[in-house]
């Protein structure tokens, strides 16, 4: 009862977050050709854009790994392969959590990769 609840609502609010984000990304200002680099970078330094992002990774990741492991649940047979299909879908899923959160907070597009120096102005 408790997943079927969870798909319902976390469907639902992601159908509000990114309807959302494609408004706000698509229809305010010069629409796509304004997205790039330093469009997500300036996103990105508003924390409410941060949660925003974060929330959408989240809800899709766990939206898509409650469906993946129904799935699984419903045509794996076997026991083992049952396991093993379970393990690789709770693996994947923790480190696309992992890495898109990382991502998400750590961001900074001041730092060049190639240098010490901090690439921004007045830094």
């Amino acid at each position: 009862m408790n997943s079927w609840l969870f798909m319902r609502g976390s469907g639902l609010l992601l159908v509000v977050l990114v309807l959302g984000h494609l408004f706000v990304n698509l229809m305010l200002g010069e629409g796509i050709h304004a997205i790039d680099f330093a469009f997500v970078a300036g996103k990105w330094a508003n924390p409410f854009w941060q949660v925003w992002d974060l929330l959408m990774l989240w809800l899709a990741e766990l939206h898509g790994l409650n469906g993946l492991r129904t799935i699984i649940n419903d045509y794996a047979t076997k026991p083992g392969t049952r396991f093993t299909l379970k393990a690789l879908l709770y693996l994947s899923a923790l480190v696309v959590l992992v890495l898109g959160t990382l991502v998400i907070f750590t961001f900074d597009p001041c730092i060049d990769p190639s240098s010490t120096l901090s690439v921004c102005q007045g830094r």
